[in-house]
């Protein structure tokens, strides 16, 4: 069950936002306690007595007795208004708790058997999902937290709000789902390794297939370079046949010789007639 500590106060005559300052310039901080069938009563606490449990970020969730001079009251923090620059608390709300009410409230998760989980022992890391989970439960049965048990929990298992042994009483707010609250996931160094994995294997299948496809096709390989060769040797007679195109231009030049020698023939037979 949850803790419960004891707060003094004081009532304070002070009101509204400038008496909420004058409160803070002595050093207080001002509050309010509402609920339950009485008026709101407007308290101030000391900063050290309210430090040292809103520094343990429990405060919402834990129960507490105001001890208001003399008078105690079985209240539980439901908003602390913070400075925006300095963070420090600079004004409480608390609710009373009256015997046999319930109320809704966040109830923050712990984890046990960690060294029970195949999952985590392989490497595996515990992810988180939700770290506080919002809950319906008596006043006077409040948890300070709920256990979530790791036995068994392997790499890509889930704990669920229904694996939770709950107090009694103890009612999730979300009741149309059985949700999530804890996962255990594979390390990046293992998805890593099983990446590379998968990448070697499709390149060895790959260079198997390469180095088969020339040995199915070494018969056919044969009639091909055969193929070849009366390509290459079709070049010779088609190079033989140069020759023949070269020897002929021998009789062209010599019948352009030729023919100036008989022109000059028919020049010398008019000089007879003369």
């Amino acid at each position: 069950m949850t803790e419960v500590a004891t707060i003094a106060a004081k009532t304070r005559t002070k009101t509204g936002t400038g008496g909420a300052r004058a409160v803070r310039r002595e050093g207080l901080i001002p509050g309010v306690v509402y609920g339950g069938q009485g008026d709101p009563e407007y308290i101030s606490i000391a900063v050290r007595d309210f430090d040292k449990h809103f520094q343990t970020g429990r405060m919402l969730s834990t129960l507490f007795v105001l001890d208001i001079a003399g008078k105690k009251l079985r209240v539980i923090p439901r908003e602390v208004q913070t400075d925006p620059v300095s963070d420090r608390p600079i004004h409480a709300d608390f609710q009373r708790l009256v015997e046999g009410a319930r109320i809704r409230l966040f109830i923050p998760v712990h984890f046990k058997n960690q060294d029970a989980s195949p999952g985590i022992k392989r490497g595996g890391v515990l992810n988180v999902v939700r770290h506080e989970v919002e809950f319906s439960c008596p006043s006077d049965k409040i948890p300070q937290f709920i256990v979530g048990d790791l036995t068994g929990m392997d790499i890509g298992d889930s704990l669920h709000i229904s694996h939770f042994k709950l107090p009694e009483g103890l009612v999730p707010v979300i009741r149309s789902r059985d949700f999530t609250v804890a996962t255990v996931a594979a390390p990046s160094a293992f998805a890593e390794v099983e990446t590379k994995t998968a990448t070697t294997a499709e390149g060895e299948v790959a260079a198997e297939g390469a180095a088969a496809a020339p040995a199915t096709g070494a018969p056919g390989a044969a009639p091909g370079a055969a193929a070849a060769a009366p390509a290459a040797g079709g070049k010779a007679p088609a190079a033989g046949g140069k020759a023949p195109a070269a020897g002929a231009k021998a009789p062209a030049a010599g019948g352009k010789a030729a023919a100036p020698a008989a022109a000059k023939a028919p020049a010398g037979g008019k000089g007879d007639k003369k």
